[in-house]
């Protein structure tokens, strides 16, 4: 499935469809110059899957998008999936591996107790949720379970300038001595979205260090703001899921710098 300017936001769409997720709507993007990707898949089964469907057996499945031309956006993909789940104390060193490895775990658990009718899962992707001439922003995530009470998800993202062919960081986008500045306004958000007041203490339901609010390093940069992901487990217990938060351009415009990559947006969300 080759992506081009033309038919990037049908693919998108039909793509977020096909994984279970509703597609959303996005403004067009600013550019239309776009790099060129196609889809590669590894669907491993286990082998006492039999004619078992995929939901009741142990199964890999990793999806992701894999660029023409660009050996170090490739590899980023590939590191970042590769360190989502990993089984030893190092990641494997492919994605191959990573499936062949999770199986053998699997096995090796059935040979401890082949009563079991226990399965394991590994489900892992990487998909682009947006791209134009100036950014290329994905998101990388997954589930896994290998026993136990329960499995664990994760979301992140990556933000890639295709001009510098390297991931943009907060420092890229925003303005020496941001960090106090955008924490305050982030806060005041939060506590907003999660119904506290201004002084409410976040020391027995949250786990922030000291029990003071703290923006982590998983963010996508989108036309509307930056968006900051807390997984799971991070700031609140497993049942509570995963935790999000927009923080609008429109509040941060002293902080933003000029001629970044997302600068960009504000001048289209300003109407310029």
């Amino acid at each position: 499935m080759k992506v081009t300017s033309l038919l990037f936001l049908a693919v998108l769409g039909l793509s977020s469809c096909q994984w279970g997720t509703p597609a959303k709507q996005v403004p067009a993007a600013i550019f239309t110059d776009t790099l060129t990707y196609t889809y590669r898949a590894i669907h491993e089964r286990a082998a006492d899957c039999g004619s078992k469907p995929d939901s009741t057996c142990t199964v890999v499945d990793i999806k992701y998008p894999l660029f023409k031309g660009q050996g170090v956006l490739n590899d980023t993909i590939k590191h970042k999936l590769l360190n989502i789940f990993m089984l030893g104390e190092k990641p494997d060193t492919g994605l191959n591996s990573l499936a062949t490895n999770f199986l053998k775990s699997y096995t090796d658990a059935k040979k401890d107790d082949p009563r079991s009718a226990m399965f394991y899962t590994l489900e892992s992707y990487a998909r682009v949720i947006r791209q134009d001439s100036a950014l290329l922003a994905l998101e990388y995530g997954g589930y896994s379970y290998q026993g136990g009470a329960h499995g664990g998800s994760f979301k992140g993202f990556i933000n890639w300038d295709t001009k510098t062919n390297k991931n943009v960081t907060l420092d890229d986008i925003l303005v020496d001595g941001y960090k106090p500045q955008l924490t305050k306004i982030a806060e005041k958000i939060f506590r907003k979205n999660e119904k506290l007041t201004d002084t409410s203490s976040l020391k027995n339901d949250y786990f922030f260090k000291d029990d003071k609010f703290a923006l982590n390093e998983n963010y996508s940069i989108t036309p509307a703001g930056i968006r900051f992901v807390y997984n799971q487990y991070e700031i609140k217990p497993y049942a509570a899921g995963q935790t999000e938060l927009i923080i609008p351009y429109s509040q941060i415009k002293t902080l933003m710098r000029p001629k970044s990559v997302a600068s960009q947006y504000i001048y289209k969300n300003a109407g310029i």
